[in-house]
């Protein structure tokens, strides 16, 4: 029976799958980059790095993970620790773009350029998340129920608020967020950030 649980080691390489699978607007992203390990490593694997007890996993009855929710309970605090010690181990394989001329280039320059408090969502709702789910499974309540489990974890700590943010070309993934009843705040070309109250 397909189940939510915890995340544990080893699975970082079946989240790198789902994140690369999902990380073109909802779609296979496959190919868009020039290296297609760049999404996870700025996506999803510093958070199960970090914060290993605030990532869950869809896990289907053949034990494929079929899809994930990460989260950090302070983004400030995350942000500085993904700027000053997990990013910069990336730097040889990856070196920072003078301009932007590609999608990658894009990627690897906000990268580069995150830090505490280069976005104002953290202030009011501190934790943030990302959540991907691979789509035989999407439509059936597993996005709700992983939302649902890393909203308790980060109640269970104490935090008062979380955001997330979306590309503004996945319209599932807003009309989800929507339905779920956050609040969309006002946000950069190209995305929509969403915020709730825990």
């Amino acid at each position: 029976m397909t189940r939510i649980r915890p995340f544990r080691p080893g699975d970082e390489p079946a989240l790198a799958d789902v994140c690369l699978l999902t990380a073109d607007a909802g779609a296979d992203a496959t190919g868009v980059l020039a290296d297609d390990d760049l999404w996870a490593e700025v996506f999803v694997l510093p958070y199960a790095a970090r914060h290993p007890d605030l990532a869950f996993v869809v896990e289907t009855d053949d034990g494929r993970v079929v899809g994930y929710t990460v989260a950090v309970p302070d983004t400030r605090a995350f942000e500085d620790w993904f700027a000053t010690e997990w990013w910069p181990r990336h730097a040889d394989r990856w070196p920072e773009p003078e301009v932007e001329l590609t999608r990658q280039d894009g990627i690897l320059r906000y990268a580069y350029g995150r830090r505490a408090g280069a976005e104002s969502y953290g202030d009011a709702h501190p934790a943030h998340l990302h959540i991907d789910l691979l789509p035989e499974v999407q439509g059936q309540g597993w996005g709700r129920r992983l939302i649902d489990t890393v909203s308790d974890a980060l109640r269970e700590r104490g935090v008062s608020g979380l955001h997330l943010v979306s590309s503004a070309d996945n319209a599932g993934a807003l009309a989800f967020y929507d339905r779920l009843g956050f609040t969309r705040l006002p946000s950069h070309d190209g995305v929509q950030a969403f915020a709730r109250t825990l």
